[in-house]
């Protein structure tokens, strides 16, 4: 919560890593908040932080808002496929957004669905880690049928 609000009017960091602590939800409420109003972070990991599907959502809120944040690093976690539902709604309408690290996620084939129809709208995801997670066949057709569309 601190932080929150630090962040909220911090002008000068633009890379922060909050990697491998206890943030969970609740947490990333807090960060969400301030992510809607900071203006200069750039990058930001926070992996292996417990944060949940609903920690996703949280942050989802924050990028229908955030216009400087380019790298997003969520690996990790645990935002399952609801998660990534949220994560795709909002990526389908951010265009600043280029890396996305999702990897140790427990994304299954129906996260991949989701974030499929992204890739088929967002055109500025440049880069894309979705390494250990539980996507099988039918999510990696979507994923090759998005990418073909996405070139």
């Amino acid at each position: 919560q601190y932080l929150s609000e630090a962040l909220k009017i911090n002008t000068a960091l633009i890379t922060l890593s909050l990697g491998n602590n206890e943030i969970g939800h609740q947490g990333a409420q807090y960060l969400s908040e301030a992510l809607k109003i900071n203006t200069t972070l750039v990058t930001f990991h926070i992996f292996a932080n417990l944060i949940s599907e609903q920690g996703a959502q949280y942050l989802s809120e924050a990028l229908k808002i955030n216009t400087t944040l380019v790298t997003l690093g969520l690996c990790n976690n645990q935002i399952g496929d609801q998660g990534m539902q949220y994560l795709s709604e909002v990526l389908k309408m951010n265009t600043i957004l280029t890396k996305l690290s999702l990897s140790f996620n427990k994304i299954g084939n129906r996260g991949i669905q989701y974030l499929s129809e992204t890739l088929k709208k967002n055109t500025v995801i440049t880069t894309l880690d979705l390494r250990n997670n539980q996507i099988g066949e039918q999510g990696m057709q979507y994923l090759a049928e998005a990418l073909k569309i996405n070139t």
